[in-house]
């Protein structure tokens, strides 16, 4: 059995423009500081993470589930802030790849 990851976006109803401009003319202050400083260390873990669960997989023919779940919860966090920032959401994005 494989598992899989599903990527959905649920389309809200409306979105508040004045957030819309917040995000234009701070979106870089008060979402690429915060989010992009956290992102930069966690994508080096993950490249780290990933080199070794090459070898791993190489090896033992199966990729851990710790290791999965830790590049997983990276994806979720940077799209979860790309989809923010390209206007497609107004909920602020957390700090986690929790569902």
């Amino acid at each position: 059995m494989s598992s899989g990851i599903t990527y959905q976006i649920e389309h809200p109803e409306k979105l508040s423009r004045g957030l819309l401009l917040l995000r234009i003319f701070f979106g870089w202050l008060y979402i690429g500081i915060p989010h992009g400083f956290m992102l930069f260390f966690y994508s080096i873990a993950v490249g780290f993470v990933q080199f070794l669960s090459f070898f791993t997989v190489l090896f033992a023919g199966k990729y851990p589930k710790g290791m999965f779940d830790f590049v997983v919860r990276y994806m979720r966090w940077s799209n979860r802030v790309t989809i923010y920032m390209s206007w497609m959401r107004d909920e602020y994005p957390p700090f986690n790849g929790e569902e």
